[in-house]
């Protein structure tokens, strides 16, 4: 706009007139089409459709050609006539309110007719000479483009200005390792920082609190202006000169030019940071392995097992089944997931007790067993046989997680069971109820007692008198301290079946808990009782202890 012509800022507009802060709807218009924008009384009218569904935001730097007139045609101003588009940073009080309401409802190439009335635009006050007293003004505004301009930390510490738009939707997180390009310079211009290619772990960062934070919200190869304020900068201490590179001043802002090269995804497996898998290479479409896949690996040599069946160490087995064919990682395993606390001999070395190990792997391919969808009915009824007795066979070695997890997978395998025929049907039920039994039996051995609970609980509703499930199901009762509920299954149990003896045996330990249970109950109420009594002693001794008033005069 003309130099001796200047919007107002919208904070002095709403100092004069008290408008309320409401977020004007973007409304649907057709061509030729005016409609009512917010509740101020702006109005809108289309000219010409814009393009996509995109409109911009708060803090965004806009682009627009417009020409501005009154109600009777005299026109006041125009970057259209200086062949000039005008720019400035929306909602940020830099242009008049009816503006800031109006282009924010906007699309890339949109040309609209705003109609502004004084209380979002100039007021009583108007801007002599070329608006009078309250004006209603109309603007024809065409917008060009905008930049997206966006305040990452929400408190105005970092705002990020996109130049370079980024690849796919992906930004890295906190273990992610970023390869980044950067410079950084006061606001006067002098350098502080440059680096045509550093890579750093985004949750240690580099350099200064800002550009982890803005990696954080960056895609691959986009390319960004920070404009960074003093706390996520180098605060009230500033930075001395380093090299070529000036010092950092106290308090002061920085303006960073960062670049997001690329970056390696590296993953917690086992969500205690205790086996991490950093991505060298991306493998190949969505499919990973599951347990029971065979792996063919490549570390130096050609290398093929089973998942989990205990053929590589834990936390092996647990990365592989993370990556994609094609894919090449280094995993990083601590001793816990490799070969814990004891010296192990290997066809190479020998791994010193409680050593972190590193494996560079390349997944070749991989071949998964048949998921449940892919067989027909008997397939899907022998598939759970196989994997009842792989967890019998681990239950008795004392593998009970892993126990459990087979018998989980075979009841997945016959779990819904409406194509099945009615021999089948029977069968399946009961497999299911084979399959829970055992598991609470994991469940009991792992002290997953509410686990335990549910399990029993599926297999009654299949066969209510079901002796083994009461029985399981007091044991994790008894362990909840469900003293009440463990009786009732106790004496169902031994209804149905006076003499077994493991049931009469676990009656006496009931008998003993809540024996046990009872005596801490009058234990812990006799103690209330005794320090209330205790407290009504002293109220009493209290009382006695204040002299009696007597008259002198007696």
């Amino acid at each position: 706009m003309d130099d001796d012509f200047e919007l107002p800022t919208s904070s002095n507009m709403d100092e004069e007139m008290d408008i309320p802060e409401d977020d004007p709807v973007s409304p649907i218009l057709k061509v030729g089409e005016e409609k009512e924008i917010g509740k101020n009384g702006l109005k809108k009218k289309l000219v010409k459709e814009g393009e996509g569904w995109e409109t911009p935001s708060t803090g965004d730097e806009v682009e627009v050609h417009y020409t501005g007139t009154l109600l009777d045609g005299t026109k006041f101003d125009s970057s259209r006539d200086r062949e000039t588009p005008f720019k400035f940073k929306l909602g940020q009080g830099q242009v008049i309110k009816g503006w800031d309401e109006g282009i924010k409802t906007m699309k890339k190439g949109e040309n609209a007719i705003f109609t502004i009335p004084p209380e979002l635009a100039y007021g009583e006050s108007g801007s002599p000479p070329t608006i009078p007293p309250n004006a209603t003004l109309q603007f024809d505004v065409e917008l060009l483009s905008w930049t997206s301009v966006k305040d990452i930390c929400k408190d105005g510490g970092i705002f990020k200005k996109i130049l370079v738009e980024g690849e796919k939707w992906e930004n890295p997180k906190d273990l992610d390792e970023v390869f980044v390009k950067y410079e950084a310079h006061l606001e006067d211009g002098r350098l502080v920082s440059r680096s045509e290619g550093v890579e750093f772990t985004v949750g240690e960062g580099y350099f200064c609190p800002a550009l982890a934070k803005a990696v954080k919200t960056m895609k691959k190869g986009e390319k960004v202006l920070l404009t960074v304020k003093p706390k996520y900068a180098f605060g009230e201490n500033g930075r001395p000169a380093i090299g070529d590179e000036a010092a950092v001043p106290p308090n002061a802002s920085l303006q960073i030019t960062l670049e997001l090269v690329s970056w390696k995804t590296v993953s917690d497996v086992t969500k205690d940071m205790k086996v991490l898998k950093k991505i060298l290479k991306e493998g190949e479409g969505y499919d990973r392995p599951n347990d029971g896949t065979v792996v063919q690996g490549h570390d130096e040599e050609l290398f093929e097992f089973k998942v989990d069946e205990e053929q590589v160490i834990d936390g092996l087995d647990r990365a592989v089944k993370m990556m994609k064919k094609g894919e090449v990682a280094l995993v990083t395993i601590q001793p816990e997931y490799a070969f814990g606390a004891t010296e192990s001999p290997q066809e190479l070395a020998v791994v010193p007790a409680n050593s972190t190990v590193y494996y560079e792997i390349e997944m070749v391919s991989f071949v998964k067993e048949k998921e449940s969808w892919e067989m027909n009915t008997q397939e899907k009824i022998e598939a759970a046989g196989k994997k009842k007795e792989e967890g019998n066979i681990l239950f008795k070695a004392g593998k009970y997680e892993r126990a459990s997890k087979r018998y989980e997978k075979a009841v997945k395998f016959i779990e819904y069971d409406s194509t099945f025929s009615d021999e089948e049907k029977q069968q399946a039920k009961l497999l299911k109820i084979t399959c829970n039994l055992n598991n609470a039996a994991c469940k009991l051995k792992l002290k997953d007692y509410k686990q335990a609970e549910k399990l029993c609980t599926k297999v009654l509703e299949l066969d209510s008198r079901n002796v083994k499930a009461l029985y399981r199901r007091v044991q994790a009762y008894i362990n909840l301290v469900d003293l009440d509920l463990a009786e009732h299954d106790i004496k169902k149990a031994l209804e149905i079946d006076p003499d077994n003896r493991d049931v009469k045996a676990e009656y006496k330990v009931l008998k003993e808990k809540v024996k046990e249970y009872n005596k801490k109950d009058a234990q812990f109420y006799g103690s209330i009782f005794a320090k209330m009594n205790k407290l009504e002693q002293a109220r009493a001794r209290k009382q006695e202890a204040v002299p009696m008033a007597i008259d002198s005069k007696a």
